[in-house]
C-alpha cells in the first residue's frame, strides 16, 4: 500500500448511526487521505436524527446521509476497500459478503445509541468512541504496513476509548 487515498467500510446492521458517525468522522478528518463508506447488512428506513445533527453540528455535511445495504459494496465496479470495520456486534457475527481485494478487517464494537433514539447523550458517546478510534487509525503509517500488521492495529485501536 502506498500513501494515496484508502476506502474504509464501515459496517452495523442498521448503518443508522454509528456507522453513519464512522464515516462522516473518518471522511472529514482525513482530508482526503481515506475515502469513507457505511453500510448495513439490515438497513433501516433512515439515518437516526440525533446522528445526523450531531454530524451537522459540528460541521460536517449531512445532505449525502443514507442508509444503504453492505450488498451495495461487494458489487462489481464498487469502490474496492483496503479496509472493513464493523461497529456493532451484531454485524461482526453476521458472514459477510466477501469483499472484492481482500481487506482488513476489524471489529470496533461502540454501544448503539439507537437503542434510546431521544438520548443525545447515547450519541455524543458513541460519537467520542469513534472520534479516538478515527484519530487512531489516522496516525497509522498505511504505506509502511503490510495487511496482517494492519489488521493487527486495526484490532488494537478497538481497545481504545476517549481516554485511552
Amino acid at each position: 500500500m502506498t500513501e494515496a487515498a484508502y476506502n474504509a467500510l464501515f459496517l452495523c446492521t442498521g448503518n443508522s448511526a454509528r456507522s453513519q458517525m464512522a464515516e462522516a468522522l473518518l471522511n472529514a478528518m482525513s482530508k482526503g487521505r481515506i475515502h469513507a463508506y457505511s453500510a448495513g447488512s439490515h438497513p433501516t428506513a433512515h439515518v437516526q436524527p440525533l446522528a445526523a445533527q450531531l454530524i451537522a453540528d459540528l460541521g460536517m455535511p449531512t445532505h449525502t446521509l443514507r442508509t444503504k445495504s453492505w450488498d451495495e459494496f461487494a458489487q462489481p465496479g464498487a469502490p474496492v476497500m483496503n479496509f472493513v470495520i464493523t461497529v456493532c456486534d451484531d454485524a461482526a457475527g453476521e458472514i459477510c459478503p466477501v469483499w472484492p481485494g481482500h481487506p482488513a478487517m476489524a471489529h470496533w464494537g461502540v454501544p448503539d445509541p439507537a437503542r434510546t433514539p431521544d438520548d443525545p447523550q447515547a450519541f455524543k458517546n458513541a460519537w467520542q468512541i469513534l472520534r479516538r478510534r478515527v484519530e487512531l487509525l489516522l496516525a497509522l503509517p498505511l504505506g509502511k504496513l503490510d495487511q496482517l500488521a494492519l489488521e493487527q492495529q486495526l484490532h488494537k485501536i478497538a481497545q481504545q476509548t476517549p481516554h485511552s
